[in-house]
């Protein structure tokens, strides 16, 4: 069984988000495979159902406030973000939370990057520092939302909030830990790979579902 693999590049998130939302319709009427959609978004901050007064103030990036699990959260360039629409035949959204993380954690290891799972807390951790943070939503039985990477990530932009309620400094990238910038087209080959093997599911090179606004 394959599903369909969709490399957006950079995509301002109201774009994205939409076009979330048109694929969970579309698969949990059966009209289109599991899908999973790679992008960057340009500066934003998304603030999830968790989120309280304490954890974020106005700021000078666009906001969206969406239906996602979790806290207030950043999204910016050098930051590989993952939204699979997947129809949870199980219905089982801890094991799909699951799959993400082992598939993320397997990938940044073949950059020797050693991550693990901290229980209560979704997502990667190395050294106790968060890699990357995992919120997803569910409509009828299909996920949106997923995984943000911090790849090479400009860091200085989770000081504008308390990122999943955590303080600024315990977040990390991928580029921090290993001293060095990291090849964006090699981690994204490596998260697919993992990720088709975490799933039992091959994801196979797609073109975008829809027209979108032009790359930033």
């Amino acid at each position: 069984m394959s599903g369909a693999l969709i490399d957006l590049g950079t995509v301002e998130y109201g774009a994205a988000w939409q076009l979330q939302k048109d694929l969970v319709a579309r698969r949990a009427a059966d009209q289109t495979p599991n899908t999973l959609l790679l992008l960057e978004h340009p500066n934003v901050i998304t603030l999830g159902r968790k989120t309280t007064p304490e954890n974020f103030k106005p700021q000078k990036v666009p906001v969206f406030k969406v239906e996602r699990g979790g806290d207030a959260t950043y999204h910016g360039p050098g930051q590989l973000v993952g939204y699979p629409i997947v129809k949870l035949q199980d219905h089982d959204v801890r094991r799909h939370v699951r799959t993400m993380e082992e598939s993320l954690i397997a990938a940044v290891g073949t950059f020797g990057v050693r991550g693990e799972r901290k229980e209560g807390h979704p997502g990667v951790w190395v050294q106790g520092r968060k890699l990357a943070s995992i919120g997803v939503a569910v409509t009828d039985w299909v996920t949106f939302h997923g995984f943000a990477l911090n790849v090479n990530t400009d860091m200085s932009y989770f000081e504008l909030i308390r990122p999943c309620g955590l303080d600024p400094s315990s977040m990390t990238s991928m580029q921090m830990i290993t001293g060095k910038a990291v090849n964006m087209d090699e981690v994204k080959r490596k998260v697919v790979r993992e990720y088709s093997a975490a799933s039992g599911e091959e994801y196979v090179q797609q073109e975008a579902a829809r027209p979108l606004p032009p790359k930033r």
